[in-house]
């Protein structure tokens, strides 16, 4: 068993620093969570946790006027491939609508053929290239969007293009 449930103490960053450092190559910082932290009105972490309470996995968004910006999403490699990345994500796309967002958006490496899967699935659509936003090794970007925010009303989604 398992909840999602807002962080609001940065008693747990270490957990959370754990996690991002087990799945991105150029993970968040301390300081920058930190940022998120002292900017609650904007910034909201996600966490998903066991029962025992232990952190597998996080989604650190903004809320920016009336979009929701999904900054991370990650899960702890322990736990991946059980369906934990679409909870959280079902969650975090759950909470944008209840805090007043029209849209929301992502975006994702080219070449992360899993979480593409994943976000094609839950609706979002290309709309367009960040060319050589990630570093180390650099690759594109692609920016996603979801529009509809509702689950149940949202429509079969085409295939996200490369171009």
């Amino acid at each position: 068993m398992w909840t999602i449930e807002r962080m609001t103490s940065d008693l747990e960053l270490d957990e959370i620093l754990g996690i991002g450092s087990a799945s991105y190559i150029n993970p968040w910082t301390r300081e920058m969570f930190a940022w998120e932290f002292q900017n609650p009105s904007i910034s909201y972490i996600y966490v998903l946790r066991e029962t025992n309470g232990r952190i597998i996995g996080y989604g650190s968004c903004w809320l920016i006027v009336e979009e929701f910006h999904i900054n991370n999403l990650a899960i702890h490699p322990m736990w991946r491939s059980k369906g934990f990345a679409r909870n959280i994500l079902e969650h975090i796309l759950s909470e944008a609508e209840r805090l007043g967002a029209k849209r929301t958006m992502l975006e994702v490496r080219r070449s992360n053929n899993a979480a593409r899967n994943l976000y094609e699935r839950m609706g979002f659509t290309s709309a367009g290239i960040r060319n050589d936003y990630y570093k180390n090794p650099v690759e594109d970007a692609l920016i996603l969007w979801r529009d509809c925010l509702d689950p149940e009303q949202q429509m079969s989604a085409p295939e996200i293009s490369d171009s």
